[in-house]
């Protein structure tokens, strides 16, 4: 079950649509929210000799911190008149570090909400991402930074390659997958598959034990771009949620985002559910 959502809080935008949409999945499911609105530290550019004039920096401090504070009072209004239980905080915190603390903070929770970078961006929000994916252990919804409507999982569509992966994010979405009215179990695939786990008969059968009724669609064709594959037949059945692994390896303390995950996080255009 998925009772306890954190959220990363946009600050300074016109529009918060990773806390629009995650109380608009809360409310139904009567889950609590906790929203969380980062004040980050002044950037020294390089060039810089010597650092910023303290003070500066200090109005610098002070400036992200009331935009933070800002974002909190929009969340608590918002979760408010949606009749969702909830609390926010700010943190103080360089871009980073924050990442890190956003992390830790979510293996306390079901599921973490956050929202796609926007391109020409600081790349805050991409950080947010992978620490949510990476290092919390938990499930993440990544919303659009174009997400207008609140959540709907109507007609949800799983990604499927048989990895360990996909199978978790399938079994962390079986909340959602249960009010889902039509599922559809997606592989891309350049070669033609022998094994049940591979062309997800084997999927589909469990999910039929959970009561869900699944097609599955396999799209054979060499040389494809998953990715792309996956966002293009999204929009023709009318997905309005992805479900997927999310991959990456480790690279000292970081990880590199495999390329399906990257390719979707870049051009997302439905809410995604993603579990490592």
């Amino acid at each position: 079950m998925i009772k306890d959502v954190i959220v990363s809080l946009s600050v300074g935008g016109p529009r918060d649509v990773a806390a629009d949409y995650a109380l608009s999945l809360c409310a139904p499911f009567e889950m609590h929210a906790e929203g969380i609105a980062f004040a980050y530290e002044p950037v020294v550019p390089g060039t810089v000799f010597g650092g910023l004039p303290y003070d500066l920096m200090e109005a610098s401090r002070a400036e992200g911190r009331k935009a933070a504070e800002a974002a909190v009072a929009r969340f608590d209004k918002a979760a408010g008149n949606a009749g969702v239980a909830s609390e926010s905080r700010v943190v103080q915190a360089p871009v980073v570090g924050a990442a890190e603390v956003f992390g830790r903070i979510a293996r306390r929770h079901d599921l973490a909400v956050v929202p796609q970078g926007e391109p020409d961006k600081d790349g805050a929000e991409d950080l947010i991402i992978e620490a949510a994916l990476f290092r919390s252990g938990r499930p993440v919804i990544v919303v659009p930074y174009i997400q207008k409507a609140g959540f709907v999982a109507d007609r949800v569509l799983l990604a499927w390659d048989g990895s360990q992966t996909a199978a978790r994010a399938i079994g962390d979405a079986m909340p959602i997958l249960a009010r889902a009215k039509a599922v559809e179990l997606v592989i891309v695939a350049t070669e033609r598959a022998q094994r049940d786990e591979i062309t997800g008969a084997g999927m589909a059968r469990h999910l039929a034990r959970h009561d869900l009724k699944v097609e599955i669609k396999r799209i054979v064709a060499p040389d494809i771009d998953v990715a792309d594959t996956i966002l293009s037949y999204a929009a023709d059945w009318s997905a309005d949620f992805l479900v997927m692994g999310g991959y990456g390896h480790s690279r000292m303390r970081e990880f590199i985002l495999g390329g399906a995950t990257r390719g979707i996080l870049q051009s997302m255009t439905v809410p995604v559910l993603m579990s490592h």
